[in-house]
């Protein structure tokens, strides 16, 4: 309909007194209580992190961390002073409180979420729809849901995920990536969602994504998993995505060359040829969400972690979003753990300065 002068003069009063009581709420908002704002999410930088869920139960059992001045200081902040600007954190369902294979449950992971924020860390969350680990090689359901069924289990993976990120969000927190299972190339919550029945699978990748975007549209959904430099396994299972209309923003990768059992310049061109395609086939950004190197291994862990940012950073059109080193504070005396970044003394692996740039 054609706007005439009458309706005109109407628009600019209304604007005005919207104006005047936009400004009017701002002068007494000292005076009215307000809950926690969630931090909007950014992508104004690319992503160096850390996952350091390990970090709460490490301090509860006395571990200190010190800087190279020798200093006892918080490991977050050490951690941020070499770079890192994002803590991942992984979510258990009703964990154990055993020391390496317990806590993470999903009360802790607020207060470790809250913790990292009020240092400027952007925030990912890592759902293992379980109670313990979770990755290719086991998949358990958590205990209060093994008898469930399907409908039931896609009723759990979207209670389960709206309730943390509503419990974070809160708390202030509104995490920038939230990652739906953890590393799932056979699936997750087996026997029910293998990839071998791939369209169960689907609806309940699906159900942690609408759960994530009822909290924040804003946040991103990525889907992992594990292999980085494997294009063919990626192809397999990002083409089953595509074939079940699976929704999500990111594809997350891990990237171990360890694990490979060899040297990361074997296998690095690799990683970029598919961190490049799967960009070009599926239209999505990249971003490694796991990587590591053998921890006695300094120089070799330092090189490769340059490596993989510049790859990252050597996507097209700046969808490789970040980097995120897979528990490095989680030195060998304290984990058992071959791939943390973190010395005997307590202080850091000069392997991390490669966030620095």
């Amino acid at each position: 309909m054609k706007n005439t002068p009458t309706q005109f003069r109407f628009f600019w009063i209304a604007l005005t007194m919207l104006t005047a009581f936009s400004c009017s709420n701002a002068q007494n908002a000292d005076t009215i209580p307000t809950p926690p704002v969630p931090t909007p999410p950014t992508t104004a930088t690319f992503s160096k992190g850390a996952d350091v869920s390990w970090l709460p139960q490490m301090e509860a059992t006395g571990y200190k961390f010190y800087d190279t001045d020798n200093s006892e200081k918080d490991c977050l902040q050490i951690l941020k002073d070499r770079g890192i600007n994002t803590i991942r954190l992984r979510v258990w369902v009703n964990p154990s409180n055993d020391k390496a294979s317990g806590h993470c449950s999903p009360a802790e992971t607020v207060v470790m979420a809250v913790r990292a924020q009020k240092l400027g860390m952007r925030i990912m969350i890592d759902f293992h729809y379980s109670d313990t680990w979770a990755d290719p090689g086991k998949q358990t359901k958590p205990a209060a849901w093994a008898n469930h069924s399907f409908a039931e289990l896609q009723n759990d993976v979207y209670k389960h995920t709206f309730d943390v990120l509503t419990a974070l969000k809160l708390a202030g927190v509104t995490p920038e990536w939230v990652q739906i299972g953890n590393e799932i190339p056979d699936g997750m919550l087996w026997p029910e969602g293998k990839s071998s029945n791939f369209s169960q699978l689907a609806q309940l990748l699906n159900k942690g994504y609408d759960a994530t975007k009822a909290v924040n549209a804003a946040t991103k959904v990525i889907v992992h998993i594990d292999k980085g430099n494997d294009n063919a396994r990626f192809r397999w299972f990002f083409d089953n995505v595509k074939a079940n209309n699976v929704k999500y923003d990111v594809i997350g990768m891990s990237y171990y060359p360890y694990w490979l059992n060899s040297d990361y310049k074997v296998t690095i061109a690799d990683l970029q040829n598919n961190l490049n395609d799967m960009v070009s086939r599926y239209g999505k950004e990249v971003m490694v969400v796991e990587v590591g190197g053998d921890y006695t291994l300094v120089q070799n862990t330092k090189d490769m972690l340059t490596a993989v940012i510049n790859a990252v950073k050597a996507v097209p059109d700046n969808k490789g979003l970040g980097v995120v080193y897979w528990e490095p504070e989680g030195e060998k005396s304290w984990s058992g753990y071959q791939l943390s970044a973190w010395q005997s003394n307590g202080k850091p692996s000069p392997a991390l300065d490669a966030f620095k740039n």
